[in-house]
């Protein structure tokens, strides 16, 4: 029986997309092995020894006396006092923070200054308050610096050709 020999090249570029994509994997698995997690802890943190201080029929006072002065407060159909508390992870320090738990407790009262109710809602009963990007959303579009350059009709591309002495 005769010798099977099966010759395989492996050209320049086979090198070159072969060395690339160990050094991919290599980074990859380097990057997941050194995951640091961050932790963020906003807002208030209710303590119930303060919270049992301030039952139903106990007067303003006595509520910024126990729990001190509220994160936000409203004046619709009389007022309310909230105490908001948030926490917030990343994985990555370069990464956005994602919203992981959110404590609201809200205190109620009536038009005489008298709590009324109190309640606590959580990340699962409604509305996210975004107390930390501090951001305005706008009506229009965003547009990068080329975009705006390419559109020609204004903004960066006359700030251009005004810096370069145009008309």
């Amino acid at each position: 029986m005769g010798d099977v020999c099966v010759d395989i090249r492996i050209f320049k570029s086979d090198r070159k997309l072969l060395s690339t994509t160990a050094l991919a994997v290599a980074v990859i698995v380097g990057l997941s092995a050194c995951q640091t997690s961050e932790v963020f802890h906003n807002g208030y943190v209710v303590d119930q020894a303060a919270l049992d201080l301030v039952p139903v029929g106990s007067s303003r006072e006595q509520v910024l006396l126990s729990l001190g002065t509220p994160s936000t407060t409203a004046t619709f159909d009389g007022e309310v006092f909230y105490y908001i508390s948030q926490k917030r992870t990343r994985t990555v320090a370069f990464m956005k923070q994602r919203l992981v738990d959110q404590q609201i407790l809200a205190i109620y009262f009536d038009k005489d200054g008298v709590v009324t109710q109190r309640a606590n809602y959580t990340l699962q009963d409604g509305k996210v308050f975004d107390t930390i990007s501090r951001t305005t959303p706008t009506g229009g579009r965003d547009l990068t610096f080329l975009q705006q350059l390419l559109a020609g009709g204004g903004g960066a591309a006359n700030s251009v050709r005004n810096i370069l002495g145009g008309q």
